[in-house]
Protein backbone atom coordinates (compact mmCIF):
# COMPACT_ATOMS: atom_id res chain seq x y z
CA UNK A 1 0.00 0.00 0.00
CA UNK A 2 1.29 3.46 -0.93
CA UNK A 3 1.75 5.90 1.93
CA UNK A 4 -0.17 9.16 1.59
CA UNK A 5 2.18 12.17 1.41
CA UNK A 6 1.87 14.89 4.01
CA UNK A 7 1.29 18.54 3.16
CA UNK A 8 4.99 19.26 3.73
CA UNK A 9 6.05 16.37 1.52
CA UNK A 10 3.85 17.70 -1.29
CA UNK A 11 5.29 21.21 -0.89
CA UNK A 12 8.81 19.76 -0.79
CA UNK A 13 8.17 17.77 -3.99
CA UNK A 14 6.81 20.81 -5.88
CA UNK A 15 9.75 22.99 -4.76
CA UNK A 16 12.27 20.25 -5.57
CA UNK A 17 10.91 19.71 -9.08
CA UNK A 18 10.75 23.47 -9.72
CA UNK A 19 14.38 23.76 -8.62
CA UNK A 20 15.51 20.79 -10.73
CA UNK A 21 13.65 21.96 -13.84
CA UNK A 22 15.05 25.54 -13.54
CA UNK A 23 12.35 27.20 -15.67
CA UNK A 24 9.31 25.09 -16.42
CA UNK A 25 5.60 25.12 -17.20
CA UNK A 26 3.00 24.19 -14.59
CA UNK A 27 2.10 20.92 -16.32
CA UNK A 28 5.70 19.68 -16.29
CA UNK A 29 6.11 20.51 -12.59
CA UNK A 30 2.80 18.80 -11.78
CA UNK A 31 3.75 15.64 -13.68
CA UNK A 32 7.22 15.36 -12.14
CA UNK A 33 5.82 15.92 -8.62
CA UNK A 34 3.23 13.15 -9.25
CA UNK A 35 0.24 15.30 -8.29
CA UNK A 36 -3.26 15.48 -9.67
CA UNK A 37 -4.37 18.87 -11.02
CA UNK A 38 -6.57 19.79 -8.02
CA UNK A 39 -3.86 19.19 -5.41
CA UNK A 40 -1.20 20.72 -7.60
CA UNK A 41 -3.18 23.95 -8.05
CA UNK A 42 -3.77 24.21 -4.31
CA UNK A 43 -0.10 23.91 -3.35
CA UNK A 44 1.33 25.72 -6.38
CA UNK A 45 -0.86 28.78 -5.79
CA UNK A 46 0.11 28.77 -2.11
CA UNK A 47 3.81 28.72 -3.05
CA UNK A 48 3.32 31.56 -5.54
CA UNK A 49 1.28 33.66 -3.09
CA UNK A 50 3.96 33.26 -0.40
CA UNK A 51 6.80 34.12 -2.81
CA UNK A 52 8.49 30.71 -2.95
CA UNK A 53 7.87 30.29 -6.70
CA UNK A 54 7.61 33.08 -9.28
CA UNK A 55 6.68 33.47 -12.92
CA UNK A 56 9.74 33.82 -15.18
CA UNK A 57 10.18 37.19 -16.81
CA UNK A 58 12.27 35.77 -19.66
CA UNK A 59 10.02 32.88 -20.69
CA UNK A 60 6.21 33.34 -20.72
CA UNK A 61 4.13 30.70 -18.89
CA UNK A 62 7.20 29.32 -17.09
CA UNK A 63 7.95 29.34 -13.39
CA UNK A 64 11.10 29.20 -11.27
CA UNK A 65 11.99 28.85 -7.62
CA UNK A 66 12.87 32.08 -5.79
CA UNK A 67 15.66 32.66 -3.27
CA UNK A 68 13.03 32.39 -0.53
CA UNK A 69 11.89 29.10 -2.07
CA UNK A 70 15.48 27.81 -2.09
CA UNK A 71 15.76 28.48 1.64
CA UNK A 72 12.50 26.64 2.35
CA UNK A 73 13.57 23.74 0.13
CA UNK A 74 16.83 23.39 2.06
CA UNK A 75 15.00 23.44 5.40
CA UNK A 76 12.49 20.84 4.22
CA UNK A 77 15.36 18.69 2.91
CA UNK A 78 16.92 18.73 6.41
CA UNK A 79 13.58 17.85 8.03
CA UNK A 80 13.20 14.96 5.56
CA UNK A 81 16.66 13.65 6.48
CA UNK A 82 15.74 13.74 10.18
CA UNK A 83 12.46 11.94 9.42
CA UNK A 84 14.28 9.19 7.51
CA UNK A 85 16.80 8.68 10.32
CA UNK A 86 13.94 8.56 12.83
CA UNK A 87 12.19 5.87 10.78
CA UNK A 88 15.40 3.85 10.61
CA UNK A 89 15.89 4.04 14.37
CA UNK A 90 12.23 3.64 15.29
Amino acid sequence: MVKKRSRWELIYDVLKVTYEEKKSKKTRIMQRAYLDWRNFQKYFELLIDKGFIAKCNSIPDNYEITEKGMKLLERLRKVDEIRIVGEMLG
